[in-house]
């Protein structure tokens, strides 16, 4: 059961020809200020009133001058965009509808847990991976976002100052949008930015191997890899990336990683009955992951229509993760969340939506 509230934001409001600030790193708005005659210093005015202060407007940042304001009014806007619906479970969890400024959508989950409140964060509206479990990866592809667009789901949630941590495990391959995810990962943890400890964030890729490097090298935020099966020919039967970027690459370059406590590495593994779920495939993941600082995510798979695809029984998911736990292997099965708003893992889509 889940009600949900009517739109947020008109439908069909038209977006703004001004550009957005939010989404510039500091050096962008070291250089924007720069450009528009501004002292040095106003780039980190705008910095504190964006991402700490989170001005809804220009004026309301009143230690600019109000010249400043004026000029940077006519050119710029915050850019900040309230949720167009929420959808709320009968869990608590909500699921936040948003327009991206190409005029495609976007849904991102808010899944409170007593002290705790995590955002499931989209890095693409659709998904060009094809994972044949995922309704995102079913729905295909419309845009990557911006780091306006990634952040936005950030700054206008209604729950912003409850958040404890952020997943970027939405709509979308991460990896796909590197570049985009890269700055909004650095607005997120830079000092000038959110502040935020880059330990109060994961980002799960299903593997695109030359742009891990990168994430790696360039950050320190948690990573998880959907990893649904340890043989690469069944791999990549559910998952076309397995082709492109197979998965011996990849963990050859986890392995040069030094995964810590302070930086985690997961694998994310999704149950299907009969596909991956049976000794061969346990005893395979246990040779395939030996000596890794690491713990595997079990999933329960949430049904998508015309899915060929069915979650084991509970007892079988128990005994699958109890086997892998024996072996040596940190295991846990996460929590389904949000299954009866389709916020659930894998779930996520927007090819139905409909603001009218």
């Amino acid at each position: 059961v889940y009600f949900c509230t009517r739109p947020i934001r008109p439908a069909n409001t038209p977006m703004s020809t001004l550009q957005p600030l939010y989404g510039m790193t500091p050096a962008e708005l070291g250089a924007l200020a720069a450009a528009e005659g501004l002292p040095r210093f106003a780039a980190g005015q705008m910095a504190r009133w964006l991402y700490r202060r989170h001005a809804a407007t220009i004026d309301a940042m009143t230690d600019l001058s109000a010249a400043a304001r004026v000029r940077l009014a006519s050119r710029y806007e915050v850019g900040r965009q309230a949720p167009c619906r929420a959808d709320v479970s009968s869990d608590g969890t909500k699921k936040y509808l948003f327009a991206t400024r190409q005029g495609a959508f976007v849904e991102s989950a808010y899944i409170p847990d007593r002290d705790r409140a995590t955002l499931c964060v989209s890095s693409q509206a659709g998904c060009r991976m094809g994972c044949r479990f995922c309704a995102t990866g079913k729905q295909g592809f419309t845009h990557s976002l911006t780091p306006n667009e990634i952040l936005n789901q950030i700054g206008s949630l209604p729950e912003r100052e409850r958040l404890t941590n952020l997943v970027f495990m939405g709509m979308g391959e991460p990896l796909d949008n590197t570049d985009n995810v890269l700055a909004a990962l650095g607005i997120l943890t830079s000092e000038q930015g959110f502040g935020w400890s880059p330990t109060r964030i994961t980002v799960s890729t299903a593997g695109v191997g030359s742009d891990l490097e990168r994430l790696l090298r360039e950050t320190q935020v948690h990573v998880a890899v959907s990893l649904h099966n340890p043989f690469p020919q069944e791999r990549a039967a559910i998952m076309p990336v397995e082709r492109a970027w197979p998965l011996h690459g990849l963990l050859d370059t986890l392995r040069r990683c030094d995964f810590s406590h302070q930086r985690r590495l997961s694998f994310e593994y999704i149950l299907l009955a009969g596909l991956n779920d049976s000794p061969r495939h346990l005893c395979e993941l246990v040779r395939l992951l030996g000596g890794m600082h690491c713990r595997i995510n079990l999933i329960r798979f949430h049904r998508i229509p015309g899915s060929p695809f069915f979650s084991p029984p509970e007892e079988e998911i128990v005994r699958f993760r109890d086997g892998l736990i024996r072996k040596g292997i940190m295991t846990t099965v996460r929590a389904s969340r949000g299954e009866d708003i389709r916020a659930a893992c894998g779930l996520l889509s927007t090819v139905r939506t409909n603001l009218e």
